[in-house]
C-alpha cells in the first residue's frame, strides 16, 4: 500500500502570474485542487515541505491529505511543474478523491527471486521493458510497488502482464494487449541490440550533418 502523506496549505485569494510570482518569492508554491464534482480550489503550500515529499520517491502515487484551515482534503498529485533552470517546483495540481473513486497511477515494478532464475544463473540479463505499470486502483488501495517473481525464468523467456498477480483493487490500465514487462536475454543478444541502436543513432546524426552543409 502506498503511503499517506500530509501537506499543510493555505487558500489562495488571488490568481494570475503576478500573484504566483509573489508567492514563490515568499517560499510558497501555488497549487490547485480539482475534481470530485466540486469547484477547483486554489491554494499555496510551503516549498520546503513540498520538496520533502517529492524527495520520498513515491509522491506521485501516494495519497496526499491536504490540510486547509483545519479541514483535510484527500487528494492524489496529478502534475508538478518545475522551473526549467533551477528545477524548483512552481505549481502543483491535486486531484480531489471522492469516496470509493478509482484512479489511474503509475506504479514501479520490483523483480524478486532472481537467484531462482536459471537464465540469470547462466549469465543472462534481465532486460526490463517497463519499469512502471499503469494501473487503475481503488484510491485507498494504491500499491507502492508491484513485485514480479522471476523464479524458473530462462534465457529467451518473457514476462507479460497476464502473468503478474496484481493486488486486490488494482487492474491494468492497458487492456487491449498482453504487453511485455521484461525479457531474459543472453549478454551477446543485449550487446547486439545496443550496438544496432547506437549505429542507427550515428547514421541519423550523419544524415543531419550532411543536410546541414547547404
Amino acid at each position: 500500500m502506498s503511503d499517506q502523506l500530509t501537506l499543510t496549505a493555505e487558500a489562495r485569494d488571488r490568481a494570475g502570474k503576478g500573484a504566483s510570482r509573489a508567492l514563490r518569492r515568499e517560499g510558497r508554491v501555488p497549487a490547485v485542487i480539482y475534481g470530485g464534482k466540486e469547484e477547483p480550489q486554489t491554494i499555496h503550500v510551503e516549498e520546503r515541505a513540498l520538496v520533502k515529499l517529492l524527495n520520498t520517491g513515491h509522491f506521485s502515487n501516494s495519497i496526499i491529505m491536504v490540510e486547509i484551515g483545519g479541514k483535510e482534503v484527500r487528494t492524489l498529485p496529478k502534475d508538478v511543474a518545475f522551473h526549467p533552470v533551477s528545477d524548483r517546483p512552481t505549481h502543483v495540481d491535486f486531484l480531489r478523491l471522492s469516496k470509493n473513486a478509482k484512479v489511474e497511477v503509475s506504479v514501479p515494478v520490483v523483480f524478486i527471486n532472481e537467484e531462482a532464475a536459471p537464465g540469470l544463473k547462466k549469465g543472462g540479463v534481465l532486460n526490463i521493458v517497463r519499469h512502471d505499470l499503469e494501473l487503475v486502483c481503488e484510491n485507498d488501495k494504491i500499491p507502492s510497488e508491484i513485485e514480479i517473481d522471476v523464479t524458473g525464468k530462462d534465457v529467451g523467456d518473457s514476462i507479460h502482464i497476464s502473468e503478474v498477480n496484481l493486488p486486490e483493487g488494482s487492474e491494468s490500465a492497458i487492456t487491449d494487449r498482453d504487453f511485455t514487462i521484461a525479457t531474459l536475454v543472453a549478454p551477446s543478444a543485449l550487446k547486439k541490440a545496443e550496438g544496432a541502436a547506437a549505429a542507427e543513432g550515428e547514421e541519423g546524426e550523419a544524415t543531419e550533418e550532411e543536410g546541414g552543409e547547404d
